[in-house]
């Protein structure tokens, strides 16, 4: 697996256009077959700051596939004019099951 962390923040004057781009690109998203889980959160103390947590098949999923679709390119139109600061965090999963904590 491969998971992929977005650090977004939208700028308040467009907050509506990002969510409108960010549920389409969520619908989008999580019919993809290499993905396994997209999720959108939103925080608590800045409603202008969001999380995209997404988990792909593996990395060619992500990297080839999920780029390669209609719905990326339209996606980051949407960022490019809504969000001020982004950073994006990639990574395998580590299991700890069976470890003592």
């Amino acid at each position: 697996m491969f998971v992929v962390i977005v650090q977004l923040q939208v700028r308040p004057d467009r907050l509506e256009t990002f969510l409108d781009g960010i549920r389409a690109n969520a619908r989008a998203t999580r019919g993809e077959p290499g993905c396994l889980r997209f999720d959108v959160l939103r925080g608590d103390d800045d409603p202008h700051r969001f999380v995209l947590y997404e988990i792909y098949r593996d990395e060619a999923a992500f990297f080839t596939e999920h780029r390669a679709a209609p719905h990326y390119a339209a996606w980051r139109q949407v960022a490019e004019a809504c969000v001020t600061e982004h950073r994006n965090t990639f990574c395998h999963p580590v299991s700890l099951q069976g470890q003592a904590t």
